[in-house]
């Protein structure tokens, strides 16, 4: 937090703006922490706080317009890369897809406030074919009550903020060593989330051309093909494989049991 004020007091609106961009596009920076500190601040009159609030806004716009546009020419390509930075890589996709599932395009307007969810909902967005103009303004109405929320709580409470940063002055060694070791113990949690979850990136595929052969040479009725797209995909006139299932992503394990094990099951998703 001291080194953060000093900062943002002396560079201002170009570093809040890298932050928020930063966060946006899935680096590991706090932008609510420097969204708090430009608050307090501007309480300082060192900074205007509407000019705090809309460098915070174009910043997370513009980063989160990048995502929105590579999801939709990439589709879930980047999405599988960003979870590869998230804690839970098993769980981060569809975490976040099922807020899509179930709220749509209202997820924009809260997931700014959500770890994980921040990061995904652009690109999601994009990759599930999301109108640019309908992503836009939802988008720039979650982050504007996200950058608001924080920098009025920094400018309301400057004073103690304040008293805050002078007690981290005083413990600045201690502070430093707590941070160093927290760091170390997060590159080793990295390192071993990775080693752990590696094995996915083995999941057995068939490819289309592959699975029509299979089609074509099979029993009739001993093989089925069942459709697990996610929101967005899957709606009254998408097209899907002629003859194939519809089985519920988020209750996968419950429709799964109704299934005959005597036959091949296939899924396609995204």
């Amino acid at each position: 937090m001291t080194d953060l004020l000093t900062l943002i007091s002396q560079h201002g609106y170009l570093l809040l703006a890298a932050i928020c961009f930063a966060e946006a596009v899935g680096l590991p920076l706090p932008a609510a922490l420097a969204l708090l500190t430009a608050g307090a601040v501007a309480a300082y009159g060192q900074l205007h706080f509407y000019l705090v609030f809309l460098t915070g806004l174009l910043a997370m716009l513009f980063g989160d317009s990048i995502l929105y546009f590579t999801g939709r020419a990439t589709g879930w390509a980047l999405l599988g890369l960003l979870c590869r930075l998230s804690a839970s890589p098993e769980t981060c996709i569809l975490r976040s897809a099922e807020y899509f599932y179930r709220r749509g395009k209202q997820t924009l307007l809260f997931s700014k406030f959500i770890p994980g969810v921040n990061t995904m909902s652009p690109p999601l967005a994009g990759s599930m074919r999301m109108r640019p103009q309908q992503f836009l303004a939802f988008d720039a109405v979650g982050a504007a009550l996200y950058i608001g929320a924080y920098a009025l709580a920094g400018y309301i409470f400057s004073d103690a903020l304040r008293a805050i940063t002078r007690g981290l002055r005083s413990a600045g060694s201690a502070a430093e060593l707590i941070f160093g070791i927290g760091l170390a113990v997060y590159v080793i949690y990295r390192i071993w989330i990775y080693r752990k979850y590696r094995l996915l990136d083995v999941a057995p595929r068939v490819p289309a051309e592959e699975l029509a052969r299979r089609l074509t040479a099979a029993t009739p009725g001993s093989i089925l093909i069942a459709d697990v797209r996610s929101h967005g995909y899957y709606d009254a006139d998408s097209e899907r494989i002629a003859g194939s299932i519809r089985l519920e992503p988020n209750r996968l394990e419950e429709e799964i049991k109704n299934l005959s094990k005597e036959r091949e099951i296939y899924l396609y998703c995204t």
